[in-house]
């Protein structure tokens, strides 16, 4: 006789015999065999193997490139609209989101709101374990809907195993409301970069210690999230050659650090880079060129303004190169 207790969790079982089949035929599931006597090794030893595993992943980050290259491009014509770039993952993923969108800022002097972080279960979940809120795609276009998307903005789904529903959820209501969609994961031929206009997938292989994906494939994630953001500012103009010109000075060190960058791009005097950060308000990127284009300060805001924040473009008009 079966008992009501039992009825109940029958469902439940099947479901978690279901997740378990298709988490073993994923790459980043895999289990590694030759390492199953690591806990028994010097501390050295396990040091020198994690590192050598570390070593593989730019391998299969460069393996993606082509796909990396067209996403960005992408992206950065969105955002040259006026569109925004929004992280959406959970767990690991979804950190790293968050984490890239809260250095862009200081960075490249963005507005908070035009590289966003979304993580299943909220803000909390940065700090707090909040890992069942990975299966909801419902809660995903909660988050979604709350920012107000439009068409110009930017959803990249960002999940190791590819199956999370929470990003999938994101991209797949991002792409109903006609914003370009990105899917980065770490499994071939996952669910999340074939909901996505345009799929990364960077096969890592199995990880050291079993299905731990913030290991090789955070390492992954953190590298393609640092592409996605820093190339797409450098094609909005928020550099200049390798010089962070949109930095915000907010303390010590980012001012002292805009006083070189002046010095690295004009190769000007302290007396004269002063005069022109106190002339422009600390902005970097109108000090330099008030130094290289022979402009006052007003005339570089106009000039910035009319291409767009590019100093290169607004040199140019100053027939300098």
């Amino acid at each position: 006789m079966t008992s009501s207790a039992d009825a109940t969790d029958a469902p439940s079982s099947s479901a978690y015999r279901s997740v378990r089949a298709e988490l073993e035929g994923l790459t980043t599931e895999a289990f590694r065999p030759e390492h199953s006597d690591i806990d028994r090794l010097p501390t050295l030893d396990i040091a020198k193997i994690m590192n050598g595993e570390d070593a593989t992943v730019p391998t299969a980050v460069a393996a993606q490139l082509p796909n990396i290259a067209a996403a960005i491009d992408a992206i950065a014509e969105r955002m040259g609209r006026g569109g925004r770039l929004v992280y959406a993952g959970a767990g690991t993923a979804g950190r790293l989101g968050v984490l890239d969108a809260s250095e862009c800022p200081p960075t490249f002097n963005t507005d908070p709101a035009e590289v966003v972080g979304l993580i299943a279960g909220g803000p909390a979940a940065m700090t707090t374990s909040a890992e069942g809120a990975e299966d909801s795609a419902e809660l995903a276009v909660e988050d979604l809907s709350a920012l107000g998307l439009t068409a110009d903005d930017t959803v990249v789904g960002v999940s190791a195993s590819g199956r999370t529903p929470y990003a999938i959820g994101a991209v797949e209501h991002a792409r109903a409301l006609g914003a370009l969609t990105v899917g980065l994961s770490c499994n071939a031929d996952s669910a999340l970069a074939a909901a996505a206009d345009h799929g990364i997938e960077v096969v890592v292989g199995p990880e050291l210690l079993t299905g731990s994906t913030r290991l090789k494939a955070g390492t992954a994630q953190k590298l393609v999230l640092n592409m996605l953001s820093t190339i797409t500012m450098i094609r909005l103009g928020k550099t200049y050659g390798n010089l962070m010109v949109d930095v915000r000075a907010s303390n010590e060190k980012l001012r002292a650090r805009s006083r070189r960058i002046v010095a690295l791009a004009t190769g000007a005097s302290d007396e004269e880079i002063e005069a022109a950060l106190a002339a422009t308000d600390g902005e970097v990127k109108n000090a330099i060129l008030t130094i290289l284009g022979t402009v006052d300060a007003p005339t570089a805001a106009d000039l910035l303004k009319a291409t767009n924040g590019h100093l290169r473009e607004a040199l140019a008009t100053t027939h300098r190169p």
